[in-house]
């Protein structure tokens, strides 16, 4: 048996105006506002994604900043520690160069990291002690990615530092110097081998 409720206003359906709750006409374009937002938002979280990275990384720092990199990542960063080619002995210091080819100023300015490419323990920290009492500024030690370098070689990353990479290998009585791209993290990178101090 089917229960029947009694007659009332919203039974007669008419075309006047609606009655109760309903949805307005969508305005155009409101889908395109929020798909904007969301790529801007995106974008904007990847740019600092990348930036954070790059940081991280070593491979972009800010003008006038001065971050030492720390021993692991100068570390991780030689694990391709000898570049290819043999290292060049022709900038070896000539006799009108002095024996600290570098300016005092470029010796604290510049950051220098102490590798060692050989079995012998103690090599890098030897060196680094050196290096510090002649006034350099070593920002890390540690091993290289190969342990059977033979020949000691300061590298170098731009040839406006290759007067400064000079002054290094003279403190540390080595000849080869050479410009290299494979030691991002610092300004002069020293690669120690099996010459060193015989």
């Amino acid at each position: 048996m089917t229960e029947r409720f009694p007659r009332d206003r919203f039974d007669d359906v008419t075309d006047g105006p609606r009655v109760g709750a309903h949805r307005g006409a969508r305005r155009r374009g409101r889908g395109w506002i929020a798909f904007a937002w969301a790529a801007l938002a995106t974008g904007v979280l990847v740019l600092v994604g990348v930036l954070v990275l790059a940081l991280l990384n070593g491979s972009y720092s800010f003008p006038g900043s001065t971050a030492a990199p720390s021993s692991s990542s100068s570390a991780s960063a030689s694990a391709s520690a000898q570049p290819s080619g043999q290292p060049s002995a022709s900038s070896s210091p000539s006799a009108s160069q002095p024996a600290g080819a570098a300016a005092p100023a470029a010796q604290g300015a510049t950051s220098v990291v102490v590798l060692n490419g050989t079995t012998t323990s103690g090599l890098a920290a030897r060196a680094s002690t050196a290096l510090t009492t002649a006034g350099w500024k070593v920002t890390s030690t540690g091993d290289a990615g190969t342990t059977g370098t033979t020949a000691s070689v300061v590298y170098y990353q731009q040839p406006a530092q290759q007067a400064v990479a000079q002054g290094v290998a003279n403190a540390l009585g080595i000849t080869a110097v050479q410009q290299s791209a494979a030691f991002p993290n610092a300004d002069v990178s020293v690669v120690l081998g099996a010459d060193y101090g015989r």
